[in-house]
């Protein structure tokens, strides 16, 4: 099946169960008349090349089919556009605000919808929402313990993947955060993780401090139902031992992921992790890391979590935002996202519940071997609640920064 015919094909014909709660026909052509024309300022962030290439294909396919203009506006932190629907709304600007959708993660959707600054609910008002299946797959529907209400649309799934050089470490990695210290302990400068406040910096911070502390359950309600200091001392003890082994002795941090992996493929680093399970196998892909690059995720689990877009509740455009929502959760665009040579980008569809057809579009090339079968990710750690990951960026700046 062509990509283009995929796109004229009724929804249903995807779907091996209801559509249930997605719009009906008549409402969902209302919304397209009303998109058609409409420039959608998109605030995504902008530090990955593959990330900012796609999001240019989706400019081209939202124009082409919908006569929407998508323009991405680039920024390297989620919170400036969060700051800017803060500063519309105390300013009284109500209903001409200049962000029509943003690419959010837990921290952001938390405070955007304490603030009433999102607009919705809208997602099951999205043909497409259908294909993720909510009902069996509530990982769509819940963003770092909050339940989204409608207020998100699902856009990518993350976890979580170690990897490393196989050429450069022939015994076995670490697969726990105890041999992980140890490891760097007889390998100096072989790993590091981005700086904090950057997202997968963070993101590790609160791997380890699942692994780490004794009371993991207070990390599912908010930080200011527990004894902060004493729930994370295990993780700052352990931060300090670890940094005098890191790259350039903990001294510098890369900036994110990006950097991260440009430090492996320019072999300054021997082993390394991501959100994106299969950037590494991407990475290999695209000759920018070497074919003996390996992946692997840590005993007992790794932390995981669906990425979403929202639409301010201000957005003057939100009939185009929704339009490109809507096209996010296609399986044309599902499928082009999820593929090693673009992306790599985990789909949120439930593909086992397309017809045959369309879920072929999903299936990837098994030779790479930087790539984890799906099953290497079934054990997925759920993410702390949103309060926990500003707690730990502003604990780690105050002990650490000017160090």
């Amino acid at each position: 099946m062509s990509l283009r015919l995929l796109r004229v094909l009724p929804l249903a014909a995807m779907l091996a169960y209801p559509l249930h709660a997605a719009s009906a026909p008549q409402e969902w052509e209302s919304v397209l008349d009303e998109a058609r024309g409409q420039a959608v300022y998109w605030h995504a962030w902008a530090g990955d090349t593959r990330i900012n290439d796609y999001i240019d294909w989706v400019k081209r396919r939202v124009r082409d089919e919908y006569e929407v203009e998508l323009v991405h506006v680039k920024i390297d932190d989620t919170g400036s556009a969060v700051s800017r629907v803060l500063a519309e709304r105390s300013a009284g600007n109500h209903d001409d605000g200049s962000v029509d959708l943003v690419w959010l993660n837990g921290e952001n959707f938390a405070a955007m919808k304490e603030n009433d600054l999102l607009y919705g609910p809208f997602a099951e008002r999205l043909p497409h929402f259908a294909l993720t299946r909510p009902e069996a797959n509530p990982e769509v529907v819940n963003d770092f313990t909050l339940p989204t209400e409608g207020y998100e649309s699902p856009w990518g799934k993350a976890q979580i993947t170690f990897y490393y050089d196989a050429e450069e470490l022939e015994e076995e990695p670490p697969r726990s955060m105890a041999q992980l210290l140890a490891w760097a302990e007889i390998n100096p400068g072989r790993f590091t993780y981005p700086r904090i406040p950057d997202f997968l910096g963070s993101t590790f911070l609160k791997q380890a401090l699942i692994a780490l502390t004794d009371d993991s359950d207070m990390l599912y309600e908010p930080v200011g139902q527990s004894d902060f200091e004493t729930v994370t001392a295990p993780l700052w003890e352990y931060l300090d031992a670890l940094h005098p082994h890191l790259w350039r002795s903990g001294r510098q941090f890369p900036a994110n992921g990006p950097e991260l992996r440009r430090l492996m493929s320019d072999g300054e680093l021997t082993l390394a992790f991501t959100f994106n399970p299969a950037e590494p196998a991407a990475a290999v892909a695209d000759f920018e890391l070497p074919e003996s690059t390996r992946s692997y995720v840590l005993e007992g689990g790794t932390l995981g979590n669906v990425h979403f877009v929202a639409i301010p509740f201000n957005s003057p455009r939100r009939a185009g935002a929704m339009v490109v929502a809507n096209f996010l959760l296609s399986p044309e665009a599902q499928a082009r996202k999820q593929d090693l040579s673009v992306w790599g980008d985990p789909t949120v569809l439930d593909v086992t519940h397309l017809d045959a057809e369309t879920r072929s579009l999903f299936e990837q090339e098994s030779d790479n071997p930087a790539l984890l079968p799906p099953e290497a990710l079934a054990e997925t750690l759920p993410e702390p609640h949103p309060s926990w990951m500003t707690a730990l960026q502003d604990a780690w700046q105050a002990r650490y920064v000017g160090r």
